[in-house]
C-alpha cells in the first residue's frame, strides 16, 4: 500500500509518500511545494494543482491522506489552507484516488499516541517509525509524512474493527 500524505498550504504544501510492507513502513519520498506570496492566489492554486498531478504521476499512490485545516481564530489562514486542501482533493479525485481527511489532533494521536503532542514530538516519531537517521526536512514534509503514517494506522484500526463484527 502506497500513501501520499499532504499537509496543505498555499505558500508551502508538504507532501510525503510512504509504502507499507508487511508490518513496516518506509519513506519513498517527501518535499515541499513552495510558492511566492507575491504570486496571485489563483496562479498559486493552479501551480499547486499541476505540481500535485506530477507528484501523483511520479509516485503512483494507492490512496491520499490530507490534513484538515486547523481553525484557531485565524480565519484568513484557515481559508487559505482550505483552498489548498480543495486543490489536493481535486488532484486526487481526478486521478481516481480515494481521499481520506484527518484533523491535526488525529494525526498527532495516531503517530505519537497523544493528540496534544508538539511538532517536535511528531517529527521525532515520524523519524523513528520510518527508521530514518534524522527527521525529514523541511517541517511541512515531515508533517505530510505524519499524515500518511496516520492513515496507515487508521486503516489497521478499521480493519481490526471490521474483523470483530
Amino acid at each position: 500500500m502506497r500513501v501520499l500524505g499532504i499537509d496543505p498550504g498555499t505558500l508551502n504544501l508538504g507532501y510525503g509518500v510512504v509504502d507499507e510492507e508487511g508490518v513496516g513502513v518506509t519513506m519513498v519520498g517527501c518535499g515541499v511545494l513552495s510558492l511566492s506570496s507575491k504570486v496571485p492566489v489563483e496562479k498559486r492554486l493552479s501551480s499547486l494543482y499541476k505540481r500535485l498531478g506530477e507528484i501523483v504521476a511520479r509516485y503512483r499512490p494507492d490512496e491520499v491522506a490530507i490534513e484538515e485545516p486547523f481553525v484557531a481564530g485565524n480565519v484568513r489562514s484557515a481559508l487559505a489552507v482550505g483552498r489548498a486542501q480543495a486543490i489536493a482533493i481535486l488532484a486526487a479525485a481526478n486521478n481516481n484516488l480515494p481521499v481520506f481527511r484527518y484533523l491535526p489532533a488525529q494525526v498527532k494521536q495516531q503517530v505519537t499516541d497523544y493528540g496534544g503532542s508538539s511538532k517536535e514530538q511528531v517529527q521525532e516519531m515520524v523519524r523513528i517509525q520510518l527508521g530514518l537517521a534524522q527527521s525529514p526536512q523541511p517541517n511541512d514534509a515531515a508533517d505530510a509524512l505524519a499524515v500518511a503514517i496516520c492513515h496507515l494506522h487508521q486503516r489497521h484500526i478499521d480493519r481490526l474493527l471490521a474483523q470483530g463484527r
